[in-house]
């Protein structure tokens, strides 16, 4: 699990490591598509516990961009703009409603 996963913990995140972003890229034919942060994001911890409480498929972080297997959350963060925490603090304020 260490390989392939940013997040171990038993209800963490679905953040994948360098090597298998890489592997994926390399050697699957598996569709993902990259959200460039708007400039001058900064990614905090908040924004990592957003990721993981919120997109449901396997991402990638950078410090310029995230990149998600699912055509679904790539549009609703392309909504956003690519601002994590924008996206972040909505859905968590749609959730405590």
């Amino acid at each position: 699990m260490p390989l392939w996963w940013q997040n171990t913990r038993a209800v963490g995140g679905l953040r994948l490591t360098d090597e298998v972003m890489m592997f994926i890229m390399d050697k699957l034919d598996l569709v993902t598509y990259e959200i460039p942060f708007p400039p001058e994001f900064k990614i905090t911890t908040q924004i990592i516990l957003f990721l993981d409480k919120f997109i449901d498929c396997p991402y990638y972080v950078t410090n310029k961009a995230v990149t998600v297997t699912s055509e679904k959350k790539s549009m609703e963060l392309h909504l956003f703009s690519g601002d994590l925490r924008k996206y972040g603090l909505t859905k968590a304020m749609k959730r405590h409603e």
